[in-house]
């Protein structure tokens, strides 16, 4: 267990949190949520003892062991990777490395022998002989082959580290479990995989996440951080959100009642204050006026930006035909008709054919083989997951976002970052700077300008809060046209798409309906697995 009492953090004149009061009790998953800035990460470093804090208590069961899922990628470069996962159990790697120290002597001292049959029994109690074999269980079940488990972690691609990283966080049954973002760069079955575990999982564990599916899937308690407080509320993450709404229209509703008792009392007062007869009721009233303090009754410090997007040309019948495009090794004889009204989302563990695809079609990239075309009514706009190139100069947001718009009025362009929460100063920032979360909702505004009637999306979700994903979801399943799109959030896919197509290890399965039902589809299962089943055979 985790006892907060009575903590505090401030950075200068910025309170981030303010006599803090919580307790994290086993047998519980509890996420943290609030908007970008709010202090969710510093929270994990400040319960896993790696950020000091001003004042206040933090407790730990004694004897309890906590496990961080660690952000630094590239920490381990020279260790394997199954070593690398066992080092998330600190005690037993520590017995692991003595022991095999010991017997690649030639010649032991009789100390060391003794030495050596004390860590026998520690190595057995720890579970090291079933070690190996549990974390090759946890990097198979998050997506990663039995090849790349016998590399160095220097030799992995980074998403790939990323999930030896979640491994070495779960590895070896810790007390105290402390994820920041865990699904960020996992497929949708490898995070179906860990749900799965984090539901088995009997101890406590604590998660940062913008994954509104995963939050609800693995969470019994939702703790949100706003005004500088952490308020914990019982159930998943929907069950906050109805609740937080229904707090906000009472905050809002109490707000204009006070607003309305405000006006009322200041009409009084210029009404009648030079009245001697009223003057003492007047008084009395602008006393009562003082007392109401509007500014206490904000009701949230988040933030929605506004999504939406307007086709300027109306779509017609004829929107895309695909026929065995190839690119490399990547994309093979991959043939698609897309029709009036399609929203479909590309699915499955082939990522880098997606996103190849998806170049191919925006003109990024030339097809090594087969052909495509457009229909003659068809304008689409493209958000690549790769976007940093849109970034490289020292324009101001307002002046980079001019050069996507037909209307070069500096009004009209900034109304377009307000809705993306870029107002005042904000929209003078040089584009070179902004973090990874602004660099998207610039792309999403230069996509809103557009007009376009098709949008293809790689990965749109990335570095986005809660409030600015819920945003784009609404954008998009209000859009009139067609999407194509690509995502690791459940719930996006799932409230968005009508259409669901996966690109195998060889040929595609194209359905149409719910990504949920996708998923349960027995069908859809066994022709899945036999795809996997025979791309392995042929490996």
């Amino acid at each position: 267990m985790i006892s907060v009492t009575d903590l505090s953090l401030a950075y200068g004149e910025r309170t981030l949190f303010k006599d803090v009061h919580l307790k994290f009790t086993a047998g519980n998953c509890y996420g943290i949520i609030g908007a970008n800035g709010a202090g969710k990460s510093t929270f994990l470093k400040i319960l896993a003892g790696e950020q000091e804090y001003d004042k206040g208590d933090l407790a730990v069961t004694p004897g309890e062991r906590i496990a961080v899922l660690k952000q630094d990628h590239f920490a381990f470069e020279e260790c394997n990777v199954l070593d690398t996962v066992i080092m998330g159990h600190p005690k037993l790697y520590a017995v692991q490395q003595e022991r095999s120290g010991l017997y690649a002597k030639a010649d032991m001292t009789e100390a060391e022998g003794l030495r050596a049959g004390e860590l026998e029994g520690e190595f057995a109690d720890l579970g090291g002989w079933e070690a190996e074999a549990q974390a090759g269980q946890m990097l198979s079940g998050l997506g990663l082959a039995e090849e790349d488990q016998a590399k160095l972690m220097g030799d992995l691609e980074e998403s790939k580290k990323v999930r030896v990283l979640l491994a070495q966080a779960l590895f070896g049954n810790p007390d105290i479990l402390l994820l920041d973002e865990p699904t960020n760069g996992l497929d949708l079955e490898s995070i179906a995989w860990l749900e799965d575990f984090l539901l088995d999982f009997p101890n406590t564990v604590i998660v940062v996440s913008h994954d509104r599916h995963f939050l609800n899937a693995v969470c019994t308690h939702i703790c949100d951080i706003d005004f500088g407080k952490i308020t914990a509320y019982s159930g998943n993450y929907d069950f906050w959100y109805q609740m937080s709404q229904m707090l906000q229209r009472q905050a809002r509703d109490q707000l204009k009642k006070r607003e309305e008792k405000a006006k009322e009392l200041k009409e009084f007062i210029q009404r009648f204050a030079s009245n001697a007869s009223k003057s003492r009721q007047a008084t009395s009233r602008k006393k009562v006026l003082e007392k109401l303090d509007l500014d206490s009754l904000t009701v949230t410090t988040r933030k929605f930006p506004y999504v939406g997007f307007k086709p300027d040309r109306e779509i017609g019948t004829n929107i895309l035909r695909i026929e065995n495009l190839g690119f490399a090794e990547i994309l093979q004889n991959f043939s698609l008709t897309v029709h009036k009204g399609d929203k479909i989302a590309f699915v499955g563990a082939e990522h880098q054919a997606k996103s190849v695809l998806f170049d191919i079609l925006a003109g990024e990239k030339e097809p090594d083989s087969g052909e495509f075309a457009w229909g003659q009514t068809i304008t689409f706009s493209y958000f690549p997951k790769e976007n940093a190139g849109y970034f490289n100069s020292g324009l101001s947001i307002t002046d980079w976002l001019k050069q996507y718009s037909p209307d070069q009025d500096e009004t009209y362009v900034r109304s377009f970052l307000g809705r993306m929460l870029f107002s005042g100063d904000e929209a003078l920032k040089p584009v070179n700077v902004l973090s990874g979360g602004e660099k998207v909702r610039c792309m999403l505004a230069r996509m809103m300008l557009s007009g376009a009637n098709v949008l293809i999306l790689d990965e749109p979700t990335n570095h986005l809060d809660l409030e600015a994903i819920t945003a784009l979801n609404d954008g998009l399943t209000a859009f009139k046209g067609v999407t194509l799109f690509n995502s690791q959030d459940h719930q996006f896919v799932n409230s968005i798409a009508n259409r669901i197509v996966e690109i195998l290890p060889s040929g595609v399965l194209d359905r149409t309906m719910l990504f949920d039902d996708y998923l349960a589809d027995e069908s859809v299962k066994t022709l899945r697995a036999e795809a996997y089943q025979d791309a392995a055979r042929r490996i």
